[in-house]
Formats: structure tokens, C-alpha cells, sequence
């Protein structure tokens, strides 16, 4: 059978996220396969197969289990932030010849930071709110920030893969803190209009017969917005299917499965909208979704009827074939 290495952990603040999705998808793994988890942190990665930790050496990426070693014949990344869902494990990986199941270095690269993916999109017509880019080098005044983007602003890390950090600023006094609490989580910051609207996400995926779009989900959050505690601490409601027309969900579904062929992504992705006076615009793509099942992807799959493991059937019978 194929060995399978499912990448989790990582180094970011979603390290314990990852290992819950991970799991998910390892208890959920199709028959056929001998999948196991990686877990990556910052001194060793450690394998654990048949119920034993290896330590996995990073020159062959094999690990020895009673004496005999182990390969890694595909990978899985399910690491949440750095260093997965920003393409440098895919790149690792691809350089050391293991085929990658999910979305490749550059789509991670490009999707994970929050500004250039929605310039990108932006250049292909696909609706995003009107922003300001800044590093801790080039930096606007206040006074400009305001008069672009108005009251409410979003203010979030730009290269940043989690729910950390991110700032709703409704008074001109807020602003200030709001970008230094941005700052201590990524390099790069995003500052973001406030579109008033309904939130929706759609999961998107790839089978035998081609792109497919999942039920949405619509978030109401019982915060301001869809924060790292509203989206793992209770705070919200994920209601699946989500209470928007047919044309609207339609509409979304054929928006998610385009960005999905733009940006060339593989496996599951989830990527954000906002409608706003019945238009589609985008907040942000995610290359490597939760997964825990808590999450909102396994809802969708669950709404969809059919089951975990079914889902990721028809992934590996069309990514394995394509790598």
C-alpha cells in the first residue's frame, strides 16, 4: 500500500488546530492507503506509525520502525500558518521528489497572504473590499487610512494564516492599537473597508468529473466578526445550508470553483465571501481549511450526504492520478 504522510503541527499559533484536523482526516482515511501523521515543530518531526514515535530524518524524509526504515510515498500538508498552508513544506517536499495531494508551493504561497491574493483576483474582475497594503517600513498616517477606507475598518495580519490579530476598529482612537496588535502577528498588514453584508463560505474540491463546489455555510457570529474565538470557542453559528436565495448560491459556487482554477488549487480549499447587495465578494481563499470536527468543511461534506471518508476517496482518486 501507499504510505501517506499527513504534515501537521507547525509553528504557528493553529498549531493545536492542525493536529485536530489531521487526525479527523486520519480516522476518516479511504481504505487502501497506510496514512500516518507527521507532526513538524520547530526541533524534530516526529512520525507515529503503528502506534510508535520515529523521529523522521530530513535528508531521505524516512523514519526507522523496529530496526527497518520507512518512506513517504505521498504527502498530505494539513498544517494550519507556517511553514504548510504558506507552501514552503509543499516546496520541501517537492524538492525532495514526494508528490504533494494538496494545492502546490505557489498556490499555498500566493492564497496564504490576505493582499496579494486579492490583488490577484481583483485583476480578474472578482469583487474585493477596497484596501491599504503596509509593512512596518511603510507605514500611512491615520488621517489617510481613514479618509480611504471610512469607518468600520477591518485591520488584519496580511501574511498571516490564523485568526489571530485581527482587529475590528470602529472609533479613530482604536486604530493606532489595532495595527499593533497586527504587526506582532505578521510582517505585513492588511487594512480592509467594512463591506455590510451576509457572510458565506464555500468549500471546493476536486473529483473525477471536475471542480465541485460544497453547500454553503453561513456565519453569524455572536462577536463583531468571525474571530480566532468565534470560530473556535463557540462564538458563532455555522448554518449549513446557508439562508441565501438560489441565485446566490449559484452564484457563489461558480465564483468559488473559478478563483479555485485561477489560482490552480488542488484537494479541498474554502474560500470566504461577503454578499454584499446580492454581489460576491471575496475575503479571503484557504488552502488548508479546518478540518476538526468542529469545523465548517466537514459540515458541508455532511450536508452534501456523504461521509468523510467518501470525500476524501474521490480527492486521492483524482489528485494521486495527476501527481
Amino acid at each position: 500500500m501507499k504510505k501517506i504522510g499527513i504534515f501537521c503541527g507547525g509553528f504557528s499559533s493553529e498549531y493545536d488546530i492542525s493536529i485536530k484536523s489531521a487526525t479527523t482526516i486520519l480516522n476518516n482515511f479511504p481504505d487502501g492507503y497506510d496514512a500516518f501523521l507527521i507532526t513538524v515543530t520547530q526541533n524534530k518531526w516526529t512520525a507515529l506509525y503503528n502506534v510508535k514515535e520515529a523521529e523522521l530524518d530530513l535528508n531521505t524524509l524516512s523514519f526507522l520502525v523496529e530496526g527497518s526504515p520507512v518512506s513517504i510515498d505521498y504527502g498530505i500538508v494539513y498544517i494550519h500558518g507556517n511553514p504548510g498552508e504558506n507552501g514552503k513544506m509543499q516546496a520541501f517536499l517537492e524538492m525532495k521528489g514526494i508528490p504533494c495531494i494538496n494545492s502546490g508551493a505557489l498556490a499555498s504561497e500566493l492564497s496564504f497572504d490576505k493582499w496579494y491574493c486579492n490583488q490577484f483576483l481583483k485583476g480578474f474582475d472578482i469583487p474585493v473590499a477596497k484596501s491599504i497594503f503596509m509593512t512596518k517600513k511603510n507605514q500611512f498616517s491615520n488621517e489617510y487610512i481613514l479618509e480611504e477606507l471610512g469607518l468600520p475598518i477591518f485591520v488584519k495580519p496580511s501574511d498571516s494564516g490564523s485568526s489571530y490579530g485581527i482587529s475590528k476598529v470602529k472609533e479613530a482612537d482604536q486604530l493606532t492599537q489595532a495595527v499593533e496588535v497586527a504587526f506582532k502577528e505578521g510582517r505585513t498588514i492588511l487594512l480592509e473597508a467594512f463591506l455590510d453584508g451576509t457572510e458565506v463560505t464555500c468549500g471546493v474540491y476536486r473529483n473525477k468529473d471536475g471542480v465541485q463546489a460544497l453547500p454553503l455555510t453561513e456565519i453569524a457570529t455572536e462577536n463583531d466578526f468571525f474571530d480566532y474565538e468565534a470560530k473556535y470557542n463557540g462564538k458563532a453559528q455555522e448554518i449549513t445550508p446557508a439562508r441565501v436565495s438560489e441565485e446566490i448560491r449559484n452564484a457563489v459556487q461558480e465564483k468559488a470553483k473559478y478563483i479555485y482554477e485561477l489560482l490552480q488549487l488542488r484537494s479541498i480549499a474554502r474560500i470566504d465571501f461577503m454578499i454584499v447587495n446580492n454581489v460576491p465578494h471575496v475575503i479571503e481563499v484557504n488552502t488548508t481549511p479546518g478540518f476538526s470536527t468542529a469545523s465548517i468543511a466537514p459540515q458541508m461534506i455532511a450536508c452534501e450526504g456523504k461521509t468523510i471518508k467518501a470525500f476524501w476517496t474521490e480527492i486521492l482518486e483524482v489528485e494521486i492520478a495527476e501527481v
